[in-house]
């Protein structure tokens, strides 16, 4: 057997030979590092030879450079995703001014519900309650802070009330109130009208002049109604009256 030592050309040369294969294998089993050319093949980096590992002591001396054709400079889509992001941010504006716009508070005229009676010597009282109902077009919850009512008969106020943190109203929502107003009559011809025991209905107008406080949303609104009602003042009653109100 020849041995190869004695052809030093050819036993460099089948070593040459297997270092190329090996350098082949090792490159098809990294070749997710290196750089795509024209043609859809991959060309091995010649810095790591394909290895994906920098050589130590090179990390502060390598640059990265990747050619301005390189299709991962290319993003795609890129109109398509800035359409859909502006047209996003336009849908969640428009909502969130949708449910968060004001919208009005509404108070429905007053209704009687009942009216008591007391005789004094030199004058008559009365305690008159009256309902109302508020309503909520907002799609958040309204706080009513302030309800004052003033009853007026022939423009002389007669009777005051006032109430705070009154009760809070749920969005989209209607609430009935009850307010409850102490009347005093010391003037002497409609304290002998209501005592006279000839007229068998002694009816009395009442004008009611209503202000309330909302706030929501860090906003503040004051409501404002007047309205006339009639009662009976020689005598109790439970039966509900109401009169068209005045804006």
């Amino acid at each position: 057997m020849v041995k190869l030592a004695q052809f030093p050309s050819l036993s460099k040369a089948r070593i040459m030979n297997e270092n190329k294969e090996k350098g082949k294998r090792r490159l098809s089993k990294w070749l997710d590092y290196g750089s795509i050319n024209g043609e859809g093949q991959w060309d091995p980096c010649p810095t790591c030879q394909g290895t994906g590992r920098i050589p130590r002591g090179q990390e502060a001396q390598l640059v990265a450079v990747i050619p301005c054709s390189d299709q991962r400079l290319k993003p795609r889509h890129t109109k398509l995703y800035v359409c859909i992001s502006v047209v996003l941010c336009l849908l969640v504006c428009s909502l969130i001014l949708f449910f968060l716009f004001p919208r009005s508070v509404d108070v429905s005229p007053v209704t009687l519900q009942s009216s008591q009676i007391y005789f004094a010597p030199e004058k008559v009282d009365m305690i008159i309650t009256n309902k109302l109902n508020l309503s909520n077009h907002n799609f958040v919850t309204i706080q009513v802070q302030d309800l004052d009512l003033q009853v007026l008969i022939y423009e002389t106020v007669v009777g005051k009330t006032k109430t705070s943190n009154v009760t809070t109203v749920i969005p989209r929502s209607q609430k009935t109130l009850t307010v409850v107003t102490s009347i005093t009559i010391d003037d002497p011809g409609l304290n002998t009208y209501c005592r006279s025991a000839s007229i068998r209905i002694h009816t009395l107008f009442l004008h009611l002049q209503m202000t309330i406080k909302v706030s929501y949303l860090s906003h503040a609104e004051q409501l404002s109604m007047d309205t006339y009602e009639y009662i009976d003042c020689g005598a109790n009653s439970t039966v509900p009256h109401s009169f068209p109100q005045l804006h």
